[in-house]
């Protein structure tokens, strides 16, 4: 990953803030948000991590990962910030601008015949609520 200057003021970040209503430029990278998370051991990338990458522009990855997915929006990394940072409001402003750009990541015809007897319909309902 090349550091440049271009990279810290682009659009993504300036959306990313103005959806959140967060600076990601307090995180300074404590890692108490990881530290906390219930669910990190499913994540791809480390909550901290993805604050980092969108402090660097790193659209891409962060667009692509599976970890603002996952976010329950549980609040345990808001509340062990030292800075306040609400990670579970960035990743969902993520969320926002995925969806916003219609690029879809949970399709039912995909799923399988199998799957869809196994999952309670009030999973499916949530997970349709979350990713569409």
């Amino acid at each position: 990953m090349k550091l440049e200057s271009k990279k810290l003021k682009t659009d993504f970040i300036k959306k990313v803030e103005e959806l959140s209503g967060q600076n990601l430029y307090a995180c300074y990278q404590c890692g108490k948000c990881s530290a906390g998370c219930p669910i990190v051991d499913s994540m791809d990338i480390l909550p901290n991590q993805i604050a980092r990458l969108i402090q660097f522009g790193e659209e891409r990855e962060v667009l692509d990962s599976k970890t603002i997915w996952l976010c329950a929006a549980c609040l345990q990394c808001m509340n062990r910030c030292p800075k306040g940072v609400d990670i579970a409001r960035i990743m969902d402003a993520v969320r926002n601008i995925i969806l916003r750009k219609g690029l879809e990541k949970f399709k039912i015809t995909g799923l399988g015949d199998d799957f869809m007897n196994k999952i309670p319909q009030q999973a499916l309902v949530s997970a349709f609520r979350k990713y569409t």
